[in-house]
């Protein structure tokens, strides 16, 4: 045999060997789709009837159920999750008492002018003295007719203060470790009348001094 020879015999017998080797590979494919798969077509088909009684059966499973025993009646209530309290019933109707959804504010006390604040007496507070209107004079004002350290002098000079028809007061201070007894005009709310009854005593021989106080 020539080279020439071999060569087509050898082409031949390998084209021969790969379509022997597609068949055998078809045929074992075939025979695979064909052959049950196992742990898989053992297990039997559920119908459309079957998945209906399912779902139906879940929809009233109960996970409570075990705890019934032999009884199988269970508690509205239970069921639902949701307790419905007892209505409250009034002492004096009988009736049940309306619900109550919040707390109510607790009601403001008013405060009459000139008596304390409740806050203030409950902590205890002093009274806060009443403040002047805007504009108002924030003084008070006396007419000062002398100042003596003997109470018969000043009851002297009062007396003659009641002769000019003026009402004197006595009132007493501590001043340098000695009582001093002064006598005095007013109060006066504005301070012109204070001046006019100062020039008044001025008038009459009575030396006086206008004294401004803080309200």
């Amino acid at each position: 045999m020539t080279r020439i020879q071999q060569r087509g015999g050898f082409a031949l017998g390998l084209i021969i060997g790969l379509l022997i080797g597609l068949g055998l590979a078809l045929g074992v494919a075939l025979y695979v789709t064909k052959v049950p798969i196992p742990f898989v077509n053992k297990v039997p088909q559920r119908t459309a009837d079957q998945d209906a009684a399912e779902i139906e059966k879940n929809k009233n499973w109960d996970p409570n159920s075990p705890l019934y025993g032999k009884n199988p009646a269970r508690p509205n209530a239970a069921a639902s999750g949701a307790v419905m309290p007892a209505p409250a019933t009034s002492p004096q109707a009988g009736l049940p008492a309306p619900a109550v959804t919040g707390t109510p504010p607790a009601p403001r006390a008013s405060v009459v002018p000139g008596t304390r604040d409740p806050a203030e007496i409950l902590a205890d507070k002093p009274a806060s003295a009443p403040r002047p209107a805007a504009g108002a004079d924030p003084f008070l004002y006396f007419v000062q007719a002398g100042a003596y350290g003997r109470t018969e002098d000043a009851e002297q000079q009062r007396a003659k203060l009641a002769m000019l028809g003026v009402e004197g007061k006595l009132t007493e201070r501590e001043q340098a470790g000695r009582t001093v007894y002064r006598v005095r005009i007013g109060p006066f709310e504005r301070k012109g009348d204070a001046e006019a009854t100062k020039a008044k005593l001025g008038d009459a021989g009575v030396e006086a001094a206008l004294v401004r106080v803080q309200r």
